[in-house]
């Protein structure tokens, strides 16, 4: 169950040019799942919506969860120049999180693009600590160019492949160029970025008959599925609307990749 409440700053850090860190305390660190996400509300008050940012890891212990966002515009802006002991007001978590229980004792893809990678760090993370069964990892994240960010993180608890937009780093191309230059077998993958990434990676995973979950990333309002301003297209009709759309705040933004229309 989502609250907002106001959050405490405990750090903030540079990731990459425009990609920040951010550790917040809250109350409910215990019980984030990777892949949902929480909004972030400035104390502008001209600028009532809040800012949907994915949590890309949680400390039940120290009752903390750690954003990693890129800035682009005047809300990630604002949040960037966030200090420690600052207060900021948060609602979370919200959404569904990644079906982590199918990938018991199986080879996990995970694959990552963009500001998508943030989250896939925490699924390699509680993949490696928590799964009842031994799992093998190995994800494949895109960057626009070397300047990357939890690289490091990522290859302490999987095995990593990269892909980057210039060459400058790995293969010179799209993670699906990285996952086939590779040659990476899976059981079943777990994806989140960018549209045409997406797309590009329910086709792989349709192709080889392997199971594909996927985050979709839309602009948000409310965050809790009132507005329906966030809604995705559905490959059926939803059972009470009679419509093929989905909302990504709340019914997501996690989904079955054969359940949306990614076109």
């Amino acid at each position: 169950m989502s609250v907002k409440e106001r959050a405490y700053v405990l750090s903030q850090d540079m990731c990459a040019e425009g990609i920040f860190s951010l550790v917040l305390r809250v109350s409910f660190a215990g019980q984030v799942c990777p892949g949902q996400f929480v909004s972030l509300f400035t104390d502008d008050k001209s600028r009532l919506l809040p800012r949907p940012i994915s949590v890309c890891g949680a400390d039940a212990d120290e009752g903390s969860i750690r954003l990693v966002y890129r800035v682009a515009g005047f809300g990630t802006e604002y949040f960037s120049r966030l200090q420690a002991e600052d207060a900021i007001e948060v609602m979370g978590p919200l959404g569904n999180g990644f079906p982590l229980e199918l990938a018991e004792g199986k080879r996990v893809l995970l694959v990552g693009g963009g500001i998508g990678i943030p989250p896939m760090l925490s699924c390699a993370e509680a993949l490696a600590y928590t799964a009842h069964e031994p799992v093998s990892v190995t994800c494949a994240a895109g960057y626009r160019s070397s300047d990357t960010y939890l690289l490091e993180e990522l290859e302490a608890v999987s095995e990593v492949i990269v892909a980057t937009d210039d060459g400058s780093l790995g293969t010179h191309g799209t993670v699906i160029d990285a996952v086939r230059e590779n040659g990476v077998a899976a059981d079943i993958i777990f994806a989140c970025g960018p549209k045409p990434m997406l797309r590009a990676v329910k086709a792989f995973a349709a192709e080889r008959g392997i199971p594909c979950f996927v985050s979709l990333e839309e602009r948000m309002a409310c965050g809790v599925g009132a507005c329906l301003g966030c809604v995705a297209k559905t490959e059926r009709p939803d059972p009470h609307s009679l419509v093929k759309n989905a909302r990504v705040c709340a019914d997501g933004p996690v989904f079955d990749a054969k359940e949306v229309d990614l076109t």
